[in-house]
């Protein structure tokens, strides 16, 4: 790819909000958006899609992956099983296929921490959402560039997803 083009690709489970940010964010499976760096006065083209996770695509899926800059690893706070699979599964098929690519983790749909309906059916399965810290630790222990949380509904952290991946491409490791 051109050095000012970067290629993101965002993965995670089924219904994790990938796939649900504002259509200014995500108006078609691959788009390009243009980041401002303010350290170097220019900007750079993005490239990302949002890959579906169904295990009927975990053979064509890896396709995407070649040439890619960053991965996006996404998970559903309220849904634990989402955030085990980042460990379990994303981690693992990104390691696989990109050993040296980077990735952040994200976890997703922030607003359902204080939704009592939420919590109610968590407490009756007999679990618990994923906190800001479990995430951030997992980042940590799995040696991801970082870990933000967002919320599509609310739009709360949404921008911050995307100042950390222009952090990324901005920082002096990408020269």
């Amino acid at each position: 790819m051109s050095p000012n083009i970067k290629k993101l690709v965002v993965l995670g489970d089924g219904a994790v909000g990938k796939g649900h940010s504002p259509p200014t964010l995500y108006p078609l499976y691959l788009t390009t958006m243009m980041l401002m760096s303010v350290l170097r006065r220019e900007y750079t083209n993005l490239r990302f899609g949002i890959l579906v996770a169904g295990e009927d695509y975990d053979r064509l899926r890896p396709l995407a992956y070649p040439q890619t800059d960053v991965f996006l690893v996404c998970f559903k706070v309220i849904w634990p099983i989402s955030f085990e699979n980042v460990r379990d599964k994303w981690i693992p098929e990104i390691r696989h296929h990109c050993r040296d690519v980077p990735f952040l983790i994200v976890g997703t749909q922030i607003d359902l921490r204080d939704d009592l309906d939420v919590l109610k059916k968590l407490a009756g399965l007999k679990q618990r959402f994923v906190t800001t810290e479990e995430g951030e630790r997992l980042a940590y222990e799995l040696g991801a560039v970082k870990y933000v949380e967002c919320s599509a509904l609310t739009q709360e952290g949404l921008n911050d997803v995307f100042e950390e991946v222009r952090n990324f491409f901005t920082s002096l490791r990408w020269r």
